[in-house]
């Protein structure tokens, strides 16, 4: 890869040794330079394999944008280890899910999520430490802090390959159950260096880091790239729209990565108080699509170059995003990334003419290994080296990508992926309900937002307060349907599967 380091750990050492005393990572008022990070993970690596973490072991990471999850998934890298990271939105029943599939020996989260963290980690049969970050007062725990002070005899750390696995990320399944990408070394290397290639940043960048770093676009534009071309990071642990503005004022931030209803709320917000945010050049768009009005507004408003990109975890997750320099497209997502192949395939298999709607297929260095522990799953998805993405599009006779929707009945709500099938499994086991199909519908701040149809057994009732408070217990809080609408029954097709789209012609 062009003279890169075959892996994270040695990624993070390459930006010590070059950009040494330059500032690496703001959290709240702390900043850490990029030696001072390189030294506090290798001493949590060390703190790592003193417990008996070892190459190819699982690591949970359930945290929120802050130093110890950067530091966290380095460390993880530089013991040879896997990382897992964990959406910090998720309900106790799915983190437990996550452990137990991942087979994580280790979770890393923080006292403000232990109501979530500490009952999944007493569920897990596999998961032997559970390390705390701030004053826990959780009986066992391992204090974060004192893995910062390295054991007496450090160990030698493995040397891993570019092709080892250094993420398994978590991504939902139209089965209900999420399912682990695993994501290799080289896999987030190149994609970084592809997006560092097509949108131009250097050392001299600052990034706001509010996308959470669980997800694969914060994960990869937001950590690994500033990483890569030895940037400053400015890690936010909660978005709002005036919040955000305020921080790229006070931090003359120059690069800001969100999803669409990110620049929603940011615009709203500027309409209400006075930001000066000059220092600001490069925002890209991802997750979802962004409307016209808001890519527009925001250029208008501010004066700053938008670029709306495309990609699936599956593919770390960058697939394509307009160039800094070179045409950007209104409604495109850009032509491919260097070195990334994309072809727009039919019901066949075959590639389809210039123009034409199909599934988005993914060739290249940055397209997963495959399925933790899935084999099916992934000789599914993964055909003759092409990654099918179950996303439509179309590509223009310049090589530009367009998004059409999405072949599988995936919902997106604020940048994070939500299939139907996840939730309904949840609804089905309220005793009252005997029939329930989830659909996503637009949502102006998020995207979409789900809605459930509910279908009551005979002589038996169901509120929505009902179905939305069961959901609330078991769910993250953006997977919760935002209505219920209940019918006598569903319309359906010659196989008896329930047709969606008459659902969603009703709302």
């Amino acid at each position: 890869m062009d003279g890169m380091p075959p892996n994270l750990s040695g990624l993070l050492s390459r930006a010590a040794q070059r950009h040494g005393s330059r500032p690496a990572l703001t959290g709240g008022d702390r900043t850490l330079s990029y030696a001072e990070t390189d030294q506090l993970v290798t001493a949590l690596a060390a703190s790592l394999a003193h417990l008996g973490v070892g190459q190819g072991d699982r690591v949970a990471i359930h945290l929120p944008n802050c130093p110890q999850f950067v530091l966290s998934y380095f460390a993880v890298a530089r013991a040879g280890a896997m990382a897992v990271p964990i959406n910090t939105l998720l309900a106790e029943d799915e983190i437990a899910f996550i452990l137990e599939d991942a087979g994580a020996c280790v979770l890393i989260t923080a006292e403000p999520l232990a109501s979530a963290s500490l009952p999944a980690f007493e569920q897990s049969q596999n998961t032997k430490y559970l390390v705390v970050s701030g004053q826990s007062g959780i009986p066992g725990a391992v204090s974060f802090d004192q893995l910062l002070t390295p054991p007496p005899a450090p160990p030698d750390f493995p040397e891993v390959a570019s092709d080892g696995v250094a993420v398994i990320k978590y991504t939902s399944g139209t089965t209900g159950r999420p399912k682990g990408a695993m994501l290799t070394h080289r896999n987030l290397i190149f994609d970084a260096r592809s997006c560092e290639q097509a949108i131009l940043v250097g050392p001299d960048d600052v990034f706001i880091t509010v996308l959470p770093l669980f997800h694969c676009f914060g994960a990869t534009v937001c950590m690994v790239l500033p990483v890569l071309v030895g940037a400053h990071s400015i890690l936010l642990p909660r978005f709002t729209g005036a919040s955000c503005l305020g921080a790229i004022q006070a931090h003359q931030a120059t690069v800001f990565a969100g999803v669409p209803a990110m620049f929603g709320l940011m615009l709203r917000a500027s309409a209400e108080a006075d930001f000066d945010i000059r220092s600001l050049r490069i925002c890209v768009s991802g997750g979802a699509p962004i409307t016209r009005e808001v890519f527009l507004g925001f250029e208008h408003r501010f004066g700053v170059a938008m670029l709306e990109g495309y990609g699936p975890t599956e593919a770390s997750p960058v697939v394509s995003v307009n160039p800094l320099q070179g045409p950007r497209k209104l409604g495109s997502v850009g032509p491919p990334l260097p070195g990334v192949e994309v072809s727009i395939r039919g019901e066949d298999r075959r590639e389809l003419p210039v123009g034409e709607i199909g599934e988005i297929c993914v060739r290249g260095p940055n397209v997963m290994a495959g399925y933790w522990r899935n084999p099916e799953a992934t000789a599914e998805a993964i055909v003759d080296g092409w990654l099918y993405t179950g996303d439509m599009g179309r590509m223009d006779e310049d090589g530009y990508l367009y998004i059409s929707g999405r072949k599988k009945e995936l919902i997106i709500v604020g940048g994070m992926n939500v299939y139907p099938r996840e939730i309904e499994e949840v609804i089905e086991q309220i005793p009252a309900v005997a029939e329930v199909a989830v659909i996503g519908v637009p949502d102006t701040l998020r995207g979409e937002t789900p809605v459930a149809f509910v279908v009551a057994k005979p002589e038996q009732t169901v509120t929505e307060t009902d179905v939305v408070n069961y959901c609330r217990e078991r769910l993250a809080a953006y997977k919760v349907p935002s209505r219920v609408v209940f019918r006598d029954q569903f319309a359906r097709n010659a196989t008896g599967k329930i047709i969606k789209q008459v659902l969603a012609e009703l709302v």
